[in-house]
């Protein structure tokens, strides 16, 4: 690290409060190792020996301010820019090089590069691509905090350009409704990218958002350590005893590209020129020089100490093998382990509907689980607008039964903090359709993190759904496929009351993510016996509800009782029917059996055709069981429309009818 040969002016009026001897070093080695190890990262850039980069000279006083005020156990959510969070947290550094270069001793088995991971050891919760979803994330782990009453705090970050994502102010919104103890910190550094504030945003200050969303906020110059810290300091010991959200604004600048290879061609010199005083490193340097704190022999006694410590743990990274893995060991990391713990069921029986043996399954498993939150629109007082949830606040209260925002993004991030922090969540889409609002952190969040991170997501989303209510396009999709096609998701989809209890209670005890579709068309109209106490069933299990010699019908939800209507009405045909239940884990060992020993397949979805999972199952029989067939699989499905209003054009676009029709010309083939 060189100094300019002029000697350089103190641009900060630096106000070093109580803050004694020791902090005041401390905090400068925090900032002098990160820029150490960034200025060997650029070497090595272009010496071809790591990938890629994205530097945060310049900004290391937010990253060292904020980790130095936060206990060890509160959790810090950065992002690309924050290398300080890491070695202020003593991350061994070799285990940071191994994860730069995609090696076992990283963090996410070559799986996610940069600092995209988390690490619970160290209370790291690392960002993905997407940026927005963090916010959400944290909410979830600051209402855990919040309803463990343990007076934490958690920070998360972002930059400037980041901040127009819908799920931030999603985040924000959910935050200020809550009062969660979050620093949401926003390192406005002049540029997303290559495109200035002026084009993203059109107020003065982001920190004036903060009013908007009746929220605290600060405007903190970035690149002055005391400052960052002093205010930070009292601010977080405010927020653990008076929980609530701060936004604040961190003016800095970022003095490399965004990352390398994209240069700062499209930054005006002078405007680098000007940031280059303003340095937080060498100012403060040189602010310790002149208060007698520190010394020129010091700084090279640190210098000489980190540069040690990078080379050597450099040594360990690069000596490191490249990363081996197998297909077997890639395919059991999509999920955590989970052990399934048979609860039979108790003689005792009721007569109810579907809906109401949601309803009972959620609850008991409420009972059950001191842990578990149930968060969605209208889900309290109200009891949802299918009434599942009536009664529960006045057994649980509303720590646990929370109406939320309409926000899907937001509250699912946060159901994802709230496993993170160790609980567990369900989470109720109004209606199933509306998941398209929470997709993101469902596919790149809920799915990936155990594969990426070897983090659970405990979560929940429970999926009302499907056509035959005069619902219309937006409130009638069954929209199941959208998710068997992302590995880390388990899908289920009981089609009677029995099976719609305990599968509910086992997706709860199972600590992977699940989707749990529940068609609105049987909340009311199936009946069936069903114990009174708490059960669980198997995933991946289907039920064999008639067999036969003819053919083989695989379905699931409301297929299963369109199926049974026409195998009742045409008692000629000798079918196994299968119930598939859940499709993620699907019950592969049930359908050839079954395809073995009929030679004939029809498979039944309700969704339009193309992509369906109808498609799939086809292919793996085709596959795996050609031999066995006498006649071509047929796949019968709704229309490739979206979903009609009129009764009598839902039931023209639904597969009911035509399903008999190619039922019997398969037989005769």
């Amino acid at each position: 690290m060189m100094k300019p040969e002029t000697k350089p002016h103190i641009f900060y009026d630096y106000n070093r409060k109580d803050v004694d001897d020791a902090t005041l070093l401390k905090l400068y080695r925090g900032m002098l190792k990160p820029r150490m190890i960034e200025e060997k990262m650029l070497i090595l850039l272009r010496q071809g020996k790591v990938s890629k980069w994205f530097s945060g000279i310049g900004q290391e006083a937010i990253s060292v301010g904020i980790t130095a005020v936060l206990d060890k156990d509160e959790y810090i959510l950065p992002m690309h820019r924050n290398l300080a969070v890491f070695t202020m947290r003593e991350i061994p550094l070799y285990r940071l090089f191994s994860q730069w270069q995609g090696k076992a001793n990283g963090f996410t088995k070559g799986r996610d590069r940069s600092f995209h991971f988390g690490t619970q050891e160290f209370n790291i919760v690392g960002m993905i691509s997407h940026l927005g979803p963090q916010f959400g994330v944290a909410d979830g782990i600051a209402l855990a905090n919040k309803l463990k009453k343990n007076n934490k705090v958690c920070a998360v970050f972002t930059g400037e350009g980041g901040t127009s994502e819908g799920d931030i102010h999603e985040a924000l919104n959910v935050a200020s409704v809550w009062q969660l103890p979050v620093l949401f910190c926003v390192e406005n550094n002049g540029y997303g990218l290559s495109t200035p504030t002026n084009e993203q945003y059109n107020c003065e200050n982001i920190a004036d958002r903060g009013k908007g969303y009746g929220m605290e906020s600060h405007i903190i110059e970035g690149n002055d350590i005391l400052e960052v810290y002093t205010k930070l300091k009292d601010l977080v010991e405010d927020m653990r005893i008076n929980p609530r959200p701060v936004l604040l604004e961190f003016k800095t600048f970022r003095m490399r590209g965004h990352e390398e290879a994209s240069g700062t061609k499209y930054v005006p010199t002078d405007l680098i020129d000007e940031w280059g005083l303003r340095d937080p490193l060498l100012n403060y340097e040189d602010f310790l020089l002149a208060e007698g704190i520190l010394s020129v022999e010091k700084i090279q006694e640190f210098k000489d100490e980190f540069k040690h410590e990078i080379d050597d743990n450099l040594e360990i990274a690069f000596a490191e093998p490249k990363i081996q893995s197998t297909v077997a060991n890639e395919l059991s990391d999509v999920y955590k382990e989970f052990q399934y713990q048979e609860v039979k069921e108790n003689s005792e029986n009721e007569n109810i509907r579907l809906i109401d043996a949601i309803s009972q399954g959620l609850k008991q498993s409420m009972e059950r689980h001191d842990n578990l939150i149930i968060m969605g629109q209208d889900v309290a007082e109200y009891g949802g607008v299918f009434k599942i949830t009536e009664g529960f606040v006045e057994q649980f209260g509303k720590d646990r039964v929370r109406n939320t925002p309409i926000c899907e993004s937001a509250i699912v991030s946060a159901a994802m903090g709230l496993s993170i922090n160790g609980y567990k969540a369900v989470v109720e889409m109004q209606f199933a359709d509306f998941v398209t609002s929470g997709f993101n952190p469902i596919i790149n969040y809920l799915a990936k993190s155990h594969y990426r991170w070897s983090e659970n997501a405990d979560v929940v989303v429970r999926m009302p759904c499907g056509a035959g209510v005069g619902a219309g396009p937006f409130h009638s999709q069954t929209n199941e496929a959208w998710f068997t096609h992302t590995p880390g998701l388990k899908v289920v989809y009981p089609a009677f009351p029995y099976d719609a209890k305990g599968l509910l209670a086992t997706s709860i005890e199972d600590s992977n993510p699940v989707m749990f579709f529940e068609h609105k068309a049987l909340y009311r109209s199936i009946r069936q016996d069903v114990p009174t106490d708490y059960y669980t069933l198997p995933l991946g299990k289907a039920s064999i509800l008639k067999e036969g010699t003819d053919v083989s019908v695989i379905t699931y939800g409301a297929g299963v009782h369109w199926a049974l209507e026409t195998l009742e009405q045409n008692p000629e045909v000798s079918a196994d029917l299968i119930d598939l239940r859940t499709l993620v884990p699907l019950d592969i060992e049930a359908i050839y059996k079954s395809v073995k020993k009929t030679g004939k397949v029809i498979i039944l979805q309700e969704d339009s055709l193309f992509g369906g999972i109808a498609s799939d199952i086809s292919a793996l029989i085709m596959e795996n069981c050609f031999e066995h067939l006498d006649a071509p699989v047929k796949r019968v499905a709704s229309l490739e429309t979206p979903i009609p209003f009129a009764a009598n054009l839902e039931s023209a676009y639904l597969p009911k009818e035509k399903f008999k029709e190619i039922l019997l010309n398969l037989l005769s083939y």
